[in-house]
């Protein structure tokens, strides 16, 4: 059973005993998710920000990744130090990511530490400095950050992907920005981001372990004393219908690595277009396991690659299908050729019923283990709300896995694998012409 959530309540939890999640919006907007995991001794705090790289201008790409690691530099009352032996002195975690689409501050710490937790979560959040001498201090940081996504070939050709697939759409940006906007951005640039970006109503602070919802909603509501503006609302889930006029491309890095890493990818669907499920289970039996058709086409039978998968990007409005192969510079065409055979023999025939059932029970598998600490039941609990504003439980979820057909996987397959196809290498190619004519021929 679903669970309704009453989005106008300001401090009435909502709760549903499917999912396990009670919610309560506090003035200002700020949401506040929590779910009591039984049996453990810790508790996973995340403050999610509905802010990411697509919501940057192209003078100030990777500002929302750089605010990131500026924001922990200082606060009013704490300096880096502070928070890092604080956090120490507890034994805990404290990170934060940046996406294309949110970004997220998280701690994990035991359960008795967790109102510390929250108070310096919200505290960079809310009221981290962008001080001009941070901002030169973390520039560099983030260069080398930059470096070592250079020196990652396959880290490299993800971000490379995404832009032949969605050219200069903020989509298509790399998510840390580039070695020019870093080294142009301004402390006032950051500041002014910060400002007004990270505002209550596009907050959620998601709470998952031994923990209890109303005393939770508390120490939020503490935390963020001064924020907590009455006449504000949380804000809708961002949705938007994406419009490109370009057309996806082949991207070349030549690099002179041992390996060329290939990656083959169409757009997709979004994260609220129903067929994802579908895709999921599509994208498991291509590319997800030791049984998928790549896995056992490209490794297994002809052992042209060590590392070779599918996956799936999705955001608000589009997504994006992908495949990924390193191989040896030799090799190249002919695993290029193999991969777009198996892609166009699941377009035109689809994926068998034994398939099918695999790869749902992969996907099961692998949602059940992969919540069994609560970090991982943070995150989810954290995205969904952010995402769709409504959470699933996992026996909804594990529904609605098995109710996909092998029929509606064949349709999905269809549909995106006769798309136009973006293709990326990194390796020793420096023109288009030095590649194989496999790879040259994909992208018309």
């Amino acid at each position: 059973m679903a669970t309704t959530f009453d989005s106008l309540s300001l401090d009435t939890p909502s709760a549903a005993a499917d999912t396990g999640v009670r919610r309560t919006v506090l003035p200002g907007g700020v949401r506040v998710v929590t779910e009591h995991v039984p049996g453990v001794r810790s508790a996973a705090v995340g403050v999610w920000v509905g802010v990411g790289s697509r919501d940057e201008q192209p003078s100030v790409a990777g500002a929302a990744h750089f605010l990131e690691h500026l924001l922990f530099k200082a606060t009013p009352t704490r300096s880096a130090l502070d928070i890092a032996e604080l956090v120490d002195g507890i034994g805990g975690e404290l990170n934060a990511f940046t996406s294309k689409e949110h970004t997220c501050f998280y701690a994990h710490v035991l359960d008795d530490d967790l109102p510390i937790a929250i108070d310096v979560v919200a505290d960079v959040v809310l009221r981290g400095k962008c001080r001009s001498t941070d901002v030169d201090v973390e520039r560099q940081v983030v260069l080398e950050e930059i470096a070592i996504r250079d020196d990652d070939p396959e880290d490299l050709l993800g971000d490379a992907l995404l832009t032949a697939l969605y050219g200069d759409h903020p989509v298509g940006r790399p998510i840390i920005g580039s070695t020019e906007s870093i080294e142009s951005m301004t402390r006032n640039q950051l500041h002014s981001f910060h400002l007004r970006r990270y505002t209550p109503q596009r907050m959620v602070v998601a709470v998952a372990g031994n923990v209890d919802h109303a005393h939770t909603v508390e120490l939020v509501r503490r935390a963020f004393a001064g924020h907590l503006d009455e006449s504000a609302n949380a804000a809708p889930r961002r949705e938007g219908t994406l419009r490109l006029r370009t057309a996806p491309t082949l991207s070349i890095t030549d690099q002179d690595n041992e390996q060329a890493h290939f990656s083959l990818g169409v757009r997709a669907f979004g994260r609220h277009d129903p067929r994802r499920w579908a895709l999921s289970v599509l994208n498991t039996a291509i590319g997800g396991g030791l049984s998928s058709r790549l896995f056992q086409e490209v490794r297994e039978k002809r052992g042209l690659a060590y590392s070779v998968y599918s996956g799936v990007d999705t955001f608000a409005d589009t997504g994006a299908f992908s495949t990924y192969v390193g191989c040896q510079p030799e090799n190249l065409g002919d695993v290029a050729s193999v991969v777009r055979e198996v892609l166009i023999e699941v377009a035109e025939n689809g994926i068998t019923d034994a398939e099918c059932a695999r790869a749902k029970g992969s996907l099961r598998g692998g949602l059940v283990l992969g919540l069994e600490d609560t970090g991982a039941r943070m995150h989810r609990i954290g995205r969904s709300e952010l995402s769709y504003g409504r959470h699933w439980g996992i026996t909804e979820t594990l529904e609605r896995i098995a109710t996909v057909t092998t029929e509606q996987v064949r349709e999905v397959a269809g549909e995106l694998l006769h798309r136009p196809y973006a293709a990326a290498v990194v390796g020793p190619y420096r023109r288009a012409r030095d590649l194989p004519a496999s790879v040259r021929g994909i992208v018309a």
